[in-house]
């Protein structure tokens, strides 16, 4: 497809950005940081076991469940890095280390992840592309809640947003769910699908038969159920705000790639306690701008993003982390008021097809 004038001046001006950051050094590998990271993570969930071991029968198992549930989103997070190769300049060894954080400690298929995840930097909040947004509990756009209009779907779409964050309790369930259906789909050409689903079965079965063996039914329940809720809320609050409640990209429409990333993407305001909770993911746009760059590097690259959309006039959004929820929550409960093209803007404009 030929681009236009207009295409090649957005895409020469990206070009800039990228040897910017590049001759920043905001691009290399970070392999200090990153090992530091894996040995505290898996020292953690060491400690976590040791603890839970020591205690035995007693009500403040719960504590520890908590913190387990703390201690897996850092896997997730560091299995996110991996399937990114953020951490590793092979492509092999980043993948299998994806698999072993995600799959053997937090319980997630990386090939599943990886092919959805990809789908959504390709076009994020775009219509019919981006699996994030697609049909499931929650309706995120107005097509979605323009077929939910009636009943208990319109009671609930009314009042979606108060019931997200509650509803994240149940995500680390689903995330599990959805890895052994996907290890369980034949139909799949995902390479190491049969060791992916060995991996996260016996990992999960594995954790289930340690609770069982060692607490009595009733606290082996409560904990699981503590462990799970913890590990989805922290992992939704991380993932929610870089892009719910920004514009809904309609199908077809064409934009330069530096422009679909950001004009969609929210940075969350925070201090190093926030980067660490959030995995990094507070600085969503350049994250979608530079996918393979470090985690520790993307506060660096931050002021320089940011200097180069406002030379663009691309509009930079950055919040800080409650204003990011209250935003979440009144889309949510808004959106079938939304527009129906929200993404309507001149520089948007000059790119349509």
């Amino acid at each position: 497809m030929t681009r236009t004038p207009v295409q090649d001046r957005y895409v020469s001006h990206f070009s800039d950005l990228v040897k910017e950051v590049r001759d920043a050094g905001l691009l290399r590998r970070r392999h200090a940081y990153y090992w530091t990271q894996i040995v505290i993570a898996v020292s953690a969930f060491a400690g976590v076991w040791v603890m839970f071991f020591a205690l035995g029968d007693t009500w403040w198992q719960l504590a520890v469940a908590a913190a387990l549930g703390l201690v897996v989103t850092q896997f997730g997070f560091l299995g996110h890095d991996a399937a990114h190769r953020q951490i590793f300049a092979s492509a092999t060894w980043n993948a299998w280390a994806a698999r072993v954080f995600a799959g053997g400690f937090a319980g997630l298929s990386y090939a599943w992840w990886r092919a959805k995840h990809a789908k959504h930097h390709q076009a994020p909040n775009t219509e019919g592309v981006d699996p994030d947004i697609g049909p499931g509990a929650i309706a995120f756009t107005p097509t979605i809640v323009a077929a939910r209009r009636t009943g208990f779907p319109g009671w609930f779409v009314r009042r979606q947003g108060w019931l997200f964050f509650p509803l994240l309790m149940l995500e680390g369930l689903n995330l599990h769910v959805a890895s052994v259906r996907a290890g369980l789909d034949r139909s799949s050409a995902q390479p190491w699908r049969r060791l992916e689903l060995t991996t996260v079965v016996v990992r999960l079965v594995g954790y289930v038969a340690v609770l069982a063996i060692v607490l009595p039914p009733a606290l082996a329940v409560a904990f699981l159920a503590v462990q799970m809720a913890v590990f989805g809320v922290c992992l939704g609050a991380s993932f929610a705000p870089a892009h719910k409640g920004m514009p809904i990209v309609p199908a077809g429409m064409r934009l330069d790639f530096l422009r679909r990333q950001v004009m969609v993407s929210r940075n969350v305001r925070g201090n190093p306690l926030t980067d660490v909770a959030m995995g990094g993911l507070n600085y969503q746009i350049e994250h979608h701008l530079f996918p393979g760059m470090p985690r520790c590097n993307l506060k660096r690259a931050r002021p320089i993003v940011r200097a180069h959309c406002e030379r663009e006039g691309i509009a930079y959004q950055e919040v800080g982390l409650f204003e990011s929820y209250g935003i979440v929550i009144d889309y949510l409960n808004h959106v079938g008021l939304r527009a129906r093209d929200p993404f309507d803007c001149p520089l948007a404009a000059q790119l349509r097809g």
